[in-house]
């Protein structure tokens, strides 16, 4: 039985303009321990430990408004509560059957001492593996409209921890990892696309691995209606102070807010191993329920599509090579088809052919509509109306031949960034996807934003992600966006929001640098933390010059094909992509079975291995099967794993279709080599997995039948 201590001292209320130093505010929860103090100054700090060690040392808490009547102190103590709960809920879809949330609530009561006297509280919540907290206005006499100029939240982290991260770009999270003490941390000599501020601030999640054996991740949860949290970090004490993105007006504004209001929770997970970070449901338990009351609707699904090719140069989102034309303005019919137009009606009919063979139940199209011939870095307000297919794609021919193979067509809405043209123009973008037979988009926010001088990752972005959230859900759409800010478990309260990207994806290995055979062991410590993510793994064809030899040359997928199966299983999303051409997967049916075999939503998820940056094994059972899928990857590091499958049901027999890198295998030399072997095995049985440089396994375990 977990132990529950709450011991809950007296704070001296403030007297005049400082306060008395008073007795903490303690709660516990298993071995994760907050205290919350009021200093001399009268500003309140908190404090995190895991049993006998610091996870955060006393750290600053406040905000400072644009009226300079704002908390940052002197304040006094007003009172405070505490509630405990332990329930269990079920999620629309995910990576477990149930969820159990059980946490210690402490509410601390906050006023000001003078004029105006305004309240605040701050809401913690402990649980086993480590503590949310966010900053309440309760509505009130003197605090109605009010503008967050800064948040002072502190993460005074103990010691110079290993670090995983990226710069703290407002308009992209679309780096490669650096791995670095934060005494080391300098984003200056990487390039990126909004790098005004402070080399210092990296983004979250931020994972962190300390000397004495914990596990550190910090991000924050339910980014509703508010700017998203960056870190700067002070690289000679290790502390940690919250950033938020700023709007458009250049006065440094972060958030417009009306009481009653409240933040996001800003979160720190902690344990005494990897493996118990991925398995945390913190994140998403600190978000609200489901706000979609009816979600038969909403079904988790693979995809192939019309996209990868036009990464590897082998066909285009345009019909026509022309430029400085008008949405409104242009005969489309006139214009010169350019010949390697991807999304024609024959070639999505050969998509939608393979997705019946093969049991895929989605095809995602690409530059079906007008517009991409001048899209692309312009900072231009209309450039997509969302309803007007390019001459060469047959909406109404492709909607009646998808629906006899038993296959859904997957909208695509890229906005090249002009949200207020999106916005205008949703409602009949909607409209014409239901009248067309598509129930799922894929939204894009590719360029810089308009409004002009607003970010992605600002309190008007957000507002509008979780906008087109609630529009597609009120369609009874499924939304995947791209571009968009990290997730941080909004897909609890919208199941529709099946995932986003918001992250360096695959799609990185064919037009830049690629991602290290590392990255994908990061991701689930850091991205994924905060949902579902949209990798677009699967790719086959791992030497990218045989698709274009000239424009391709010497780039690749930085793994082997093996890995690229093992990624269905630990790059966890119910929406799962089958990157590659059909062309590339024809040659090689026999691994192919597995991404058709494998399940995107599961009962149970086990994480047996895992080291960020080096390597992870995990292992998921089908929803409502007795089905078994285990994914194990590795960085450029070869590694043999040996596993007990002590898992599966005692006295049933499974066949184990074993999907590894074959003999020779190297993301480099040679990625494509991979080997298939069954066996019959029990829950008495072992494996062992041979991971070669950059590679990794799949295996499926299905009952054996009597």
């Amino acid at each position: 039985m977990r132990k529950l201590l709450l011991a809950l001292g007296l704070l001296t209320a403030a007297r005049g303009a400082h306060a008395q130093a008073a007795a903490p505010l303690t709660a516990r929860l298993d071995q994760v321990s907050l205290t919350v103090a009021l200093g001399a100054d009268g500003r309140p700090t908190y404090a995190v430990s895991y049993g006998t060690k610091s996870v955060i040392k006393p750290s600053r808490l406040g905000l400072s408004f644009a009226d300079g009547k704002g908390f940052e102190g002197p304040l006094e103590l007003a009172g405070s509560d505490t509630k405990d709960v332990d329930e269990t809920w079920t999620p629309v879809w995910g990576e477990v059957k149930t969820i159990r949330n059980h946490y210690r609530q402490l509410t601390v009561h906050l006023r000001q001492p003078a004029a105006p006297g305004r309240l605040l509280d701050v809401v913690f919540r402990v649980f086993a593996d480590g503590v949310g907290f966010r900053y309440e206005f309760p509505a009130q006499p003197n605090l109605g409209y009010f503008t967050v100029q800064d948040e002072h939240t502190e993460f005074n982290l103990p010691a110079n921890h290993k670090a995983f991260w990226i710069p703290g770009d407002y308009d992209s999270n679309e780096y490669a990892y650096t791995t670095s003490r934060l005494s080391e941390v300098n984003t200056t000599p990487i390039e990126a696309i909004q790098q005004k501020a402070d080399p210092k601030r990296v983004q979250t999640p931020l994972m962190l691995k300390s000397d004495n054996g914990l596990y550190v991740n910090i991000h924050e949860a339910a980014l509703v209606n508010y700017p998203a949290m960056f870190l700067n970090v002070d690289t000679q004490t290790f502390g940690l102070r919250s950033q938020l993105v700023p709007d458009a007006t250049g006065t440094g504004a972060k958030a417009y807010l009306q009481a009653p209001e409240h933040t996001p929770w800003r979160t720190v997970v902690v344990a005494d191993n990897a493996p118990a970070i991925l398995s945390s449901k913190l994140i998403l338990n600190l978000n609200e329920p489901s706000k979609v009351a009816e979600t038969g609707w909403i079904q988790p699904q693979k995809f192939v599509g019309v996209w990868w090719e036009m990464h590897v140069n082998r066909a285009s989102w345009n019909y026509a090579d022309v430029s400085n034309i008008k949405l409104d303005n242009t005969d489309w019919n006139a214009l010169k088809p350019n010949g390697h137009h991807g999304a024609t009606t024959a070639h999505v009919k050969e998509y939608i052919d393979f997705a019946a063979r093969h049991h895929i139940p989605g095809v995602l199209v690409e530059g079906w509509n007008v517009g991409w011939e001048d899209w692309a870095n312009n900072w231009k307000e209309n450039v997509f109306d969302f309803v007007t297919p390019y001459p060469d794609f047959n909406v109404d021919e492709l909607q009646r031949y998808a629906a006899g193979k038993g296959v859904k067509l997957i909208m695509h809405h890229e906005t090249s960034s002009s949200v207020t043209n999106y916005e205008r123009r949703q409602d009949a973008a909607y409209r014409f996807m239901k009248q067309h037979g598509y129930d799922a988009v894929k939204t894009g926010y590719v360029g810089r934003i308009i409004p002009r001088g607003e970010h992605h990752d600002g309190q008007w972005m957000v507002n509008h992600y979780v906008r087109t959230a609630q529009l597609t859900a009120d369609n009874k759409i499924m939304v995947d966006m791209h571009e968009a800010v990290r997730p941080t478990g909004l897909h609890r309260t919208y199941p529709n929001w099946l995932a986003n990207e918001a992250a360096r994806g695959n799609e990185f290995n064919a037009w830049s640098s690629g991602n290290p055979p590392e990255h994908e062991t990061i991701l689930p410590f850091t991205r994924l933390m905060g949902g579902p993510m949209d990798y677009t793994p699967g790719i086959f064809q791992i030497k990218l010059d045989d698709w274009n030899p000239e424009r391709n040359k010497g780039k690749q997928v930085h793994t082997t094909l093996a890995k690229q199966l093992a990624l269905y299983v630990t790059m966890y999303s119910p929406l799962q992509m089958a990157a590659d051409l059909p062309e590339a997967y024809e040659k090689h049916l026999d691994a192919f079975q597995f991404i058709e075999d494998v399940p995107v939503d599961w009962d149970d998820t086990r994480v047996l291995a895992a080291e960020p940056g080096d390597y992870l094994t995990t292992l998921r059972r089908a929803k409502g099967k007795d089905e078994w899928y285990l994914g194990a990857i590795t960085d450029e590091n070869a590694r043999k794993q040996r596993l007990k499958l002590d898992f599966l049901t005692p006295g049933q027999r499974y066949e184990a279709t074993i999907y590894a890198d074959g003999p020779g295998a190297d993301w480099q030399k040679n990625p494509m080599a991979y080997r298939i072997s069954k066996q019959v095995v029990t829950s008495k049985s072992s494996l062992t997995l041979q991971l070669a440089p950059g590679g990794g396994a799949a295996v499926s375990f299905k009952p054996v039948k009597r």
